[in-house]
């Protein structure tokens, strides 16, 4: 469990403060995957690197507009945890951007082969940024359950780059909303909680 040098992040998670204080007294791993057909990075635990901010955004916006699949949330709250992400499948990097494009060519010749329709990514209501991504998971998932069972290379997490949003300014290459995003698919890779500290405005941030 700590025996590996690690490459740690930081990763956080919007959720309901009852649900994140009963994290930090836990020596669980307690933050459950997410199975839904559309995630973004395929199954796992997703955290947002690097980005508190996002994570209460998130939650937020969760407080005032319920989803059914998701916990209920009253009172926002930030997660931070401390991350290893072990065997990475990031998607920031060529080689597995590339691994990516022939799961893509493996999974559609078997949907070919099924005679089954190929899952798409779609808008939601009053969004253009295709925030419900079947095709994706899909991709994803197959691809990693691929190697899985073709070369016995296992995949602990997945990262991402998203652009989301609205433009900062008029013709940026900049959103409002753009993140990196991570999807823990082995629980064992999260190494601890913690609560947000408050900056002493007596110094600077490092």
């Amino acid at each position: 469990m700590y025996s590996c040098i690690p490459q740690f992040i930081l990763g956080f998670h919007g959720c309901d403060r009852k649900f994140g204080e009963s994290a930090l007294q836990s020596t669980k791993t307690i933050l459950k995957k997410s199975e839904n057909t559309y995630d973004w990075l395929g199954s796992g635990i997703y955290l947002w690197e690097n980005n508190p901010e996002r994570a209460l955004d998130y939650a937020k916006e969760l407080a005032e507009k319920p989803l059914k699949n998701r916990p209920e949330i009253n009172n926002p709250f930030i997660l931070g945890t401390v991350i290893d992400l072990g065997k990475c499948f990031n998607l920031l990097n060529a080689k597995y951007i590339e691994y990516l494009k022939l799961g893509y060519k493996f999974y559609t010749e078997s949907v070919r082969r099924a005679n089954t329709k190929l899952p798409t990514n779609k808008n939601a209501k009053g969004n253009n940024d295709k925030l419900i991504r079947h095709l994706d998971c899909a991709v994803i998932d197959f691809t990693l359950n691929y190697f899985e069972e073709e070369y016995n290379i296992h995949f602990d997490t997945v990262r991402g780059l998203f652009k989301e949003g609205t433009d900062i300014y008029p013709d940026a290459g900049f959103q409002e909303k753009n993140h990196i995003q991570v999807s823990v698919r082995n629980p064992n890779c999260i190494k601890g909680y913690f609560r947000i500290l408050d900056q002493d405005s007596n110094y600077h941030i490092p």
